[in-house]
Formats: C-alpha cells, structure tokens, sequence
C-alpha cells in the first residue's frame, strides 16, 4: 500500500478498511498508511464489518453452546464465516414474525444468563470515521458496506438501516455537507480525478 501510495500519480482508495488505532486487524490501516493515503488526495472507505470495527472477547463455552442449541432450535445455520452470516441473516429474515420474536426472546435470556462482550455497534462504527476525520481531514474519509460479504454492525446490518448511521453522524455533530462528503462526495470526487489522469496519461 506504501508504495502504491509513493508511485501512483492519482489519488488511491481503501475501500474496505478501518482505524488500526482502534482495531488492531491486519486489513485496517494504520497512521502511516492513512496519512499515505491522503497525500494523494485519496479517500478511506470505513467499512462497516464488525470484526473490522471491533475485536471482541470470546464467549465462554457455556454461552456457545447455549447459543448453538437456539440456533438449532430455530433452524438456522452457524454464522461462522462471512458467507455463512449473509446465510444466517437471510435464515433469520425469512422466519416469521412470531419465530423471530421467540428467537429473540431467547436470545436475551441467554445474554441475561451468559454475558458476552457485547458485538460492534453503530457508535463503534462511527468512532472509526471521527478517528479517520481528525487524522486526515473530512475531505478524505468515505463509508462502505460489506452486505454481500458478511458486513454489519448493531444498528446497520442491512440496507434498511442505512438511516441509523445519518442519524448517528448528526449525534456526532457533523453537518449536512460533511455527511454528503461521507456518503458519496469524497469518492466520487476521487472517481473524477482519476478517470482525468487516467485520459491525460494515455495521450
């Protein structure tokens, strides 16, 4: 990434990445790397992948079983991978109403008697932009999904919720233009340059 950053002469992406400084996985990027990243007028997509946005603890073994069996009890597959949780998450959908509910409800009894470290949140999401913002400037930090690969947080686990995260950057005190610039303005901008470069260079 360093030397693509060195070498290229058009601004460069991260599309799916987060803060090191905050979640320390080897797809992140560190200070290094964003501040690398912005000097050629780049943008970092924030990815919204949980286990991009936070490490969690690991569960006791008596909280994985219990939540094996409600699985079971429920029909729905073991969300052990990024494909697997897209098919637990369409599994979950398609149940009814009322299953949902009964699964649910399970759940929270579970959670009451076996205590987990609590999964990324949309506020842990959010604590990666203003990371980002603060380091490198608004003008180079964007937001990605990974719906199709796994992707999700607590508050944004489908395109439904899209609206959470707006909701969660106003929280935060960001205006209507620094949220545009979020959503799509930064990549966009960077799209235009790169396809100007890219026509300069084949003269």
């Amino acid at each position: 990434m360093m030397q693509t950053a060195a070498l290229s002469k058009a601004p460069i992406i991260a599309s799916h990445s987060a803060a090191r400084a905050l979640c320390d996985v080897s797809r992140n990027m560190d200070d290094e790397q964003l501040l690398a990243l912005k000097n050629t007028g780049g943008v970092l997509q924030v990815v919204a992948y949980d286990g991009f946005v936070k490490k969690t603890k690991p569960d006791s073994p008596e909280r994985i079983a219990a939540l094996v069996a409600a699985r079971k009890e429920f029909n729905l597959p073991e969300p052990t991978g990024p494909s697997q949780r897209a098919r637990f998450h369409s599994a979950l959908k398609a149940l009814s109403d009322e299953r949902r509910m009964e699964y649910e409800k399970d759940l929270a009894e579970i959670d009451k008697q076996y205590p987990g470290d609590p999964p990324a949140n949309l506020k842990d999401f959010v604590d990666h932009i203003n990371y980002a913002v603060k380091l490198i400037g608004i003008d180079h930090v964007g937001i990605s999904s990974d719906f199709d690969g796994g992707g999700g947080v607590i508050g944004w686990n489908d395109v439904g919720e899209t609206f959470n995260v707006t909701l969660e950057l106003a929280r935060h005190g960001y205006t209507e233009e620094q949220i545009e610039k979020l959503w799509s303005g930064n990549l966009l901008r960077v799209m235009d340059e790169v396809r100007r470069i890219a026509r300069e260079l084949q003269k």
